[in-house]
C-alpha cells in the first residue's frame, strides 16, 4: 500500500488549497450576510453560484466522480485528500465544486444505472450544477436503518396507462427544500409480497413539480435547518403518478443500488468529516494561545495538551483507516474493502465528534455560539453517526462477518 500523493493528486490540492483560502473562507461570512436579505430561506446565497463558477473555471468540478466520461476520473485514493480539505468548510466548499450529497450518490446513481434518456434528462444538468437532486429512501413510520422496512409502494397504474403510482411519506430527505432540487430518486416497494425480501423494492425517478408530491416541512438537526444542505424534508407522496420508463435499472434492483450508492457515500463522509476535525483542532490550537485563565495561557494547561496531543493521533489513525479503504475500493472494488467502508463509518464520526466537544469545551460559550462553526460542525458530525446505517448496524455486519471465521 502506498498512500503518497501522485503528481496530478498533489496539483490538484495546492489548487484547492488556494481556492479555500482566497474564495471559500472569506466567502462564510458573506454567505450569512446574504442570508439574511434573502426573500426565503433556502434560496442560494449568490457567493455559493460565485464560489461554483470559479471553480469551475479552474477546474476543481465534479471531483468525485470516477468515470472520466462524467468527472474528473480520479481515484479514491487521489480524491481522499481533496474531499478532506472540502471538510473544513463543509457547507460551502462541496457545494462549490459540485461535490455535495445527496447530488454526488445521485450521480453516481445515474451515471451506472440510468438509461441515455434518463441522463439527458437528469444526469446532464446535475454534471453542470444547473438542477439539485434528492434521494427518498427514509421513512418516519419504520425503523430505516433496516431498508427492507420502507412502507412507500411503487404500483402499476390500475387503469391500463403504463405508468407508475407512488404512495407514502418519506423524511429527513436532504436537499429538498431547496426551490433548484427538481427531481428525486425515490426507493419504494414493487413486490411486497416477493420471497426475497432484498428483490422487493425499486427506485423511481420523481419530478418534483409532479402531481401528488407535496414538499411539507423541514426537519431540523439538532435545531439547525441545514439550509446550504438544502435542508431534510418530510416529504409525501399521494398517488404521484410517473412513467414506467422512469424506474432506474429494472424492478427489484433498489436494495442492490442503494448498497451500490452508499459505499462510495460513506467514504466520502469520513473524508469530510477528517477535514472538519482538522478545523476544530486549528480552532482548538488559535484559542488555547489567545486565551488566559488563572494566570496563564489556555495553551499552558495540561488537560489542553492532551486534547491537543490526543486529536492529532487520532485524526492521523482515521486519515490513514480511510487511505487504505479508498486504495482497497480501486484495487479489490468496494465489495473487498466492505470491511474497511463499515470500519471507517464505525469510527470516524464517533471520534470527530469527541474532537470538536473538546474544542467547543475550550471556547466555552463561545463553542455554542454562533461566531464559531463549532456548533454546526458537532451537529453535522453527531448525524453521521446516523445517517447512511446507524453504527450500530454497522457494528452488527462486522461482528458477524469476524465471527464467521470462528464458526
Amino acid at each position: 500500500m502506498d498512500f503518497a500523493f501522485d503528481a496530478r493528486t498533489e496539483e490538484l490540492r495546492a489548487k484547492l488549497l488556494a481556492f479555500m483560502d482566497e474564495y471559500v473562507y472569506p466567502a462564510e461570512a458573506v454567505a450569512e450576510e446574504q442570508r439574511a436579505e434573502l426573500a426565503s430561506p433556502w434560496d442560494t446565497p449568490a457567493v455559493v453560484e460565485e464560489l461554483k463558477a470559479e471553480a469551475r473555471r479552474q477546474g476543481l468540478w465534479n471531483l468525485f466522480l470516477p468515470d472520466a466520461e462524467y468527472g474528473a476520473g480520479l481515484t479514491n485514493l487521489q480524491y481522499a485528500p481533496l474531499a478532506e480539505i472540502t471538510g473544513r468548510s463543509p457547507h460551502l466548499a462541496p457545494t462549490a465544486l459540485n461535490c455535495a450529497a445527496p447530488d454526488t450518490g445521485n450521480m453516481e446513481v445515474l451515471a451506472q444505472f440510468a438509461d441515455d434518456a434518463q441522463k439527458k434528462q437528469w444526469l446532464e444538468p446535475l454534471l453542470a450544477g444547473e438542477i439539485r437532486s434528492a434521494f427518498a429512501m427514509t421513512e418516519p413510520e419504520v425503523a430505516s436503518s433496516d431498508a427492507t422496512n420502507i412502507t412507500t409502494y411503487i404500483e402499476r397504474a390500475s387503469d391500463g396507462t403504463d405508468d407508475y403510482v407512488i404512495t407514502g411519506r418519506k423524511w429527513y430527505i436532504s436537499g429538498a427544500m431547496n426551490p433548484d432540487c427538481k427531481i428525486f430518486i425515490v426507493m419504494g416497494k414493487t413486490d411486497p409480497d416477493g420471497a426475497d425480501i432484498r428483490r422487493q423494492q425499486s427506485m423511481v425517478l420523481v419530478p418534483r413539480d409532479t402531481p401528488g408530491v407535496t414538499v411539507k416541512r423541514a426537519m431540523k438537526v439538532f435545531g439547525y435547518e441545514d439550509h446550504y444542505h438544502g435542508g431534510h424534508a418530510e416529504v409525501v407522496f399521494d398517488h404521484a403518478r410517473v412513467p414506467v420508463s422512469n424506474l432506474v435499472g429494472e424492478e427489484g434492483g433498489g436494495f442492490a443500488i442503494a448498497q451500490a450508492r452508499l459505499g462510495p457515500g460513506r467514504i466520502h463522509h469520513c473524508m469530510r468529516l477528517i477535514g472538519m476535525a482538522e478545523r476544530a483542532i486549528e480552532l482548538m490550537c488559535r484559542r488555547a494561545v489567545s486565551r488566559q485563565a488563572f494566570g496563564k495561557a489556555l495553551a499552558q494547561q495540561g488537560v489542553v495538551h492532551n486534547w491537543i496531543a490526543d486529536a492529532r493521533v487520532t485524526v492521523e489513525q482515521l486519515r490513514l483507516l480511510v487511505l487504505k479503504t479508498a486504495w482497497l475500493m480501486d484495487t479489490v472494488g468496494n465489495r473487498g474493502a466492505y470491511t474497511e467502508i463499515q470500519a471507517i463509518k464505525i469510527a470516524t464520526p464517533r471520534a470527530v465528534v469527541d474532537i470538536i466537544d473538546r474544542a467547543i469545551q475550550l471556547h466555552g460559550a463561545g463553542g455554542v455560539s454562533q461566531d464559531f462553526p463549532l456548533a454546526d460542525l458537532y451537529a453535522g458530525a453527531r448525524t453521521l453517526m446516523i445517517a447512511d446505517g446507524p453504527d450500530e448496524v454497522h457494528q452488527r455486519s462486522l461482528a458477524r462477518r469476524e465471527l464467521k471465521k470462528y464458526l
